[in-house]
């Protein structure tokens, strides 16, 4: 197969010190310091956030990371990430999620180390006249660990929390040959650097998480993210629910997605905006690979699994499921509180690349084939596209683009981009008068069908530069 790749993961860590103990760990690899145990120290929660760029025609770059280690002056390691999760890093194209929490003593820290383990490289088989299929195949990395020198040093103060970026550049990570054939190798490549939390990364634009507990007194519930850390979520009168939904409709059967920030003094999350995705305990979410019938009120589409809370259903990471509609199902989109929306999204409105959540009950699950669900939302995603030219208008705020990448292969045709209002560009790109023909850019935002024409439209979030 042959691939353009253009691809970034940014993990951002936010680090808040409290006075806690700190056990940690000794690591056997050659490439790290000692790592030294100190019970006295002063330490606080690391934030792991992460997003990331588009990969053409792959689906998923699955690796486990093992370790994320920070690193001062006289050698000694503390780490910066709880266990050793792994993480589809294609499965946030532009929005950054919370990923881990992790205590780390204050200090001066002047370099980092990131070690991975075990990857997987899944990629989009489209034969004519059939509905896709995704293909994996395993990566072989040339590097396992990789140190990294900050230009200005981490410092973990009680005063502030500060954060690290890890970009992850799977663009030059990815090797191939001189036919542009993936070869399978992996030389992991990073660019790292500390931050603030009042820098743009602090922002969560999506954490799916279950229900755990509800505390209607303090205005507050408890969730478990997909690798079991529980986090606080804070809701408040600027709090914005979808569905007109409210506190009081949340149950330990609840999954909810999350948008908001870290709350500087305690280490929980302010949520700006709260929809509940499944009220029956499953959920999945990712990209509308194919719809059945391809006009009309479908009866059916496919979903490639990217998130799935709980993992024990007949569903898989990384697959696709066919998820079967009745018409009684409810659909809504996250982010927009009108109820015009059902006009916008509905069963007559799906597209192949849109990305959705569905919920309902697990035993619906029990056949990867036939899915049964009693919700759909609509979300937020990463289209990495190039912008043909001449068809930027700044007065209207519209460009044309043609989808490029994964995405790109479900969206052949030329789609508009709106980019009015809230839209916010960033990494270069300043306002719509910077969006020039032939530009790579990236536009989160939601895919939909206009209901006037037909044609697929794209509402952008945010417009990206991409180097």
């Amino acid at each position: 197969m042959s691939f353009k790749i253009q691809y970034k993961l940014l993990i951002v860590l936010f680090l808040l010190p409290v006075v806690a103990p700190l056990v940690v760990g000794c690591s056997g690899s050659n490439f790290l310091p000692t790592t030294t145990t100190n019970p006295n120290a002063v330490t606080g929660p690391a934030f792991v956030v992460g997003t990331d760029a588009p990969l053409a025609s792959v689906t998923s770059f699955a690796v486990q990371v093992q370790s994320i280690n920070a690193i001062d002056a006289s050698g000694n390691s503390v780490p910066l990430l709880n266990g050793t999760p792994t993480v589809d890093f294609a499965r946030y194209n532009g929005l950054q999620t919370l990923l881990d929490m992790n205590d780390v003593p204050v200090g001066t820290y002047n370099s980092v180390s990131i070690t991975l383990g075990p990857a997987t490289i899944g990629y989009l088989n489209t034969p004519s006249g059939a509905a896709p299929t995704i293909q994996t195949e395993a990566a072989t990395l040339t590097q396992s660990t990789v140190s990294v020198t900050l230009a200005s040093p981490l410092v973990i103060a009680q005063a502030a929390p500060v954060g690290l970026h890890l970009d992850f550049d799977l663009r030059k990570s990815i090797q191939v040959d001189t036919n542009g054939q993936i070869t399978g190798q992996v030389t992991p490549v990073f660019d790292v650097s500390a931050v603030g939390t009042s820098d743009s990364g602090a922002y969560i634009d999506e954490f799916a998480a279950a229900v755990v507990s509800v505390n209607a007194t303090a205005q507050s519930f408890v969730i478990q993210g997909p690798h079991g850390r529980q986090f606080t979520v804070n809701v408040n009168g600027q709090t914005e629910w979808d569905d007109n939904e409210s506190l009081s409709s949340l149950s330990t059967s609840s999954i909810v997605q999350v948008s908001g920030v870290l709350d500087k003094a305690d280490s929980t999350l302010d949520a700006d905006e709260v929809a509940i995705l499944s009220q029956n305990s499953f959920y999945a979410d990712g990209q509308v690979t194919y719809v059945q019938p391809t006009s009309g009120a479908a009866t059916s589409f496919d979903l490639y699994v990217r998130g799935l809370l709980p993992t024990s259903t007949a569903l898989s990471l990384g697959q696709i499921a066919q998820v079967n509609l009745t018409g009684q199902e409810k659909f809504f989109i996250y982010w927009m509180h009108n109820p015009l929306t059902q006009f916008l999204f509905n069963p007559s409105a799906l597209l192949p690349g849109q990305n959705v959540a569905i919920g309902g009950p697990a035993s619906g699950a029990a056949n990867a084939q036939a899915v049964t669900t009693n919700r759909v939302v609509l979300r937020n995603w990463g289209f990495d596209g190039t912008v043909v030219a001449g068809s930027a208008k700044p007065g209207n705020g519209t460009f044309q683009m043609q989808v490029n990448g994964f995405a790109g292969v479900l969206i052949p045709q030329t789609i508009t981009v709106y980019a009015t209002g809230p839209t916010l560009f960033r990494y270069g790109l300043t306002g719509m008068s910077t969006v020039q023909g032939g530009a790579n850019v990236r536009v989160v935002g939601l895919l939909l069908k206009d209901p006037s024409s037909g044609q697929t439209v794209l509402l952008g979030h945010y417009v990206d530069a991409l180097k």
